[in-house]
Parts: structure tokens; sequence; C-alpha cells
């Protein structure tokens, strides 16, 4: 259970800030994880129940159980909630991906049918949804995941592939016509570290934010998933640079993933540790409230639950739990935990 005291999410709140999280529908039943929620957190984002496998599993049979249980958890609470992800080349269920293979008119009435399935359905909870995610192919040395396919700036990818690279926009069109004040964000990971592979990431996710403002395109807001990496270097100036680009965009700027990877090399003890993922998360999140952001999300809330500690892809080898969320293990709260409430106190709306 965490600590009592005035929660991160009413600290942000009174300066101007939103604080959210990550929430899983099937784990609302732990009377602890509930109580993190309510305790800390203003604004939820499904982890799962809003993606394209999650809502509609058959072709034109929608399922908005799992979500309907977060927006009712919402609604009892008083929180917002978001949603995440329209289009994205993963939890696609196979259907999907054979129906796309059928070509450009095919894939377009699927995209279209998904909107006309889902926005009007979860308008009433939902303002802002992810449209389009991790569009953008990684660079070569990029630590995430090994060099993706690409084509040109772009991910290699069924939509890319039935599409071509007009359905990022087409997609964004879409949302706009079913909702007309619908925040449309376009989210996507590794752009905040101080590397070569982060900087050539920043420069493709530029070119293709310039290339939809200039399309006058109704995109709103970027969204900077934060999966922060402590064995990578962060300087605050080349960071600051890129968010200061984007906001002359006339977008706003969201942290919408936020946790943190500790390095390879561990300090030998847990005050250590904890200090150094504080440090990290603290110039990260001062240097995007700097610029502007105005809120900001955990992808979760507890080391427990974090998919961290669950997938083999990014959890530890060496027996370890990563420390990357703001509560430890028995939810309590965290040097992170302090260097958020710190970040948002220090800046009024």
């Amino acid at each position: 259970m965490a600590q009592g005291g005035v929660g991160l999410g009413t600290i942000a709140r009174a300066n101007g800030i939103t604080f959210g999280t990550a929430v899983n529908s099937g784990k609302l039943g732990d009377a602890a994880y509930a109580a993190q929620l309510v305790a800390e957190a203003q604004l939820l984002v499904p982890e799962w129940e809003a993606k394209w496998a999650a809502l509609q599993p058959r072709p034109g049979s929608f399922d908005f159980g799992p979500l309907g249980i977060i927006a009712s958890f919402a609604q009892a609470h008083g929180k917002q909630l978001r949603g995440h992800a329209l289009v994205w080349h993963a939890a696609m269920p196979p259907w999907l991906a054979e129906g796309l293979a059928e070509g450009a008119a095919r894939a377009r009435s699927l995209l279209a049918a998904h909107m006309d399935g889902v926005l009007p359905a979860t308008r009433p909870a939902i303002r802002d949804w992810d449209v389009v995610n991790e569009a953008i192919a990684n660079p070569e040395g990029s630590p995430f995941t090994a060099r993706t396919p690409s084509q040109g700036d772009l991910r290699d990818t069924p939509w890319l592939r039935a599409l071509g690279p007009g359905y990022i926009e087409e997609a964004f069109r879409l949302a706009r016509e079913r909702d007309r004040t619908l925040r449309l964000t376009y989210n996507d990971y590794g752009l905040e570290g101080d590397s070569p592979w982060a900087e050539e990431k920043r420069q493709r996710t530029l070119r293709l934010l310039r290339r939809l403002v200039g399309a006058q395109c109704p995109l709103d807001a970027l969204g900077l998933q934060a999966h922060l990496l402590m064995d990578e270097p962060f300087r605050p100036e080349p960071f600051a640079a890129f968010l200061r680009s984007v906001r002359e965009l006339g977008l706003a700027v969201l942290v919408t993933e936020l946790d943190v990877r500790e390095a390879q090399q561990l300090p030998p003890d847990l005050p250590s540790r904890d200090a150094a993922v504080a440090e990290r998360v603290r110039q990260v999140i001062g240097t995007a409230l700097d610029a502007g952001c105005r809120t900001v999300l955990t992808w979760g809330l507890s080391d427990k639950d974090s998919w961290l500690a669950q997938d083999r892809d990014v959890m530890r080898k060496d027996g370890q739990v990563h420390r990357g969320l703001p509560l430890d293990e028995a939810g309590g709260r965290k040097p992170m935990w302090q260097a958020l409430a710190t970040a948002f106190g220090t800046r009024r709306g």
C-alpha cells in the first residue's frame, strides 16, 4: 500500500500538470493496486484494453468489456481516461494482417470501420487518443530492438505496405472526421537520449511531424513514451532543442509511458540504484516540463506490476528487478516518486 499523504496527481494538478499511469483491468480487483491508482493518478491509460486486438478480436465484432471496466473505475473515482492505440503494427489480430495484405482498398475499409466502431463508443470517456503508435523506424545502433526494416524514415509495417506513407495522415483525418474535439496524438519511443541513434530518431520524427503539419493534418500532440535507458547518456540540451522544435509546430508534448531500465552494471546497494533512477527522471521530466509539457504518465506505478519485471525482452537477466517506477514492490514511495513530486511542485501552471 502506498504511504499516506498527498499523491502525485494532486501535486501535479495544483501546478497545472496532469499526472497519470497505465492500468490493467485484470488487476483492479486487487485492493492494493486499486488504492495506488486512486491515491496517485489523475489520468489513466489502458495497457492493453484499447488496442486493436482487444477491441476488435474478430472482423466487425467489438468487445468493450475490459475497457469498460477501466472506464467505470475511472468514472467512479473521478479520473480521466486516454486511449492507446488506434493504429499500430503490433497487437493486431491475425485477421487484420490478412486483410491489410489484400490491398489498399481493403485496408482503408478496415481502418475506417475500426474508427467507426471505436470512437463513437468511447467518446464519453476518452478525449485523447494515441492515433498512430511507433511509425518511425529505429535507426542503426538503437538498443531497443535491432534496426527495424524501413522505407525511408518509416518502419516497414503492414500498414505502410498496404497504404504507403500516407496511412499516418489518413488515420488522423479519419479520427478527426469522427470526433471534432478529440485530442489526436502521435506516440513514439527512443526520443530522449544523448546518442547518435536517438538524435537520428528525433530528426526522423521531426520530418514526419513537419510533413503532417504542412499538409494541415489534424495532429494535436506528440507523445514521448520515455522508456528511459540508464545505459544511454542524457543531456538536456539536445532533448530541449527537439521539444522546442515540436512546440514551434503548434503541437502539445505529452510524456505517455515513463519508466526506467537500469544499467547493466548496477550499484551495489538499493539507495544508490534508486538515487540514479531518480536523478535521470528529474533531468528528463524537468526538461520536458520546462519545454511546456503538461501531461506525464508512467507505465504503471509499482515495480511489482511493471512490464519491466515480466517481459523477457526487457527484464534483467541477473535476477534483479528494475526499480523503474515511483513505488517499490510493497507500494512504498521511492526517490523516483519524490523526483516527480519535486518536478511538478516547482512549476506553476
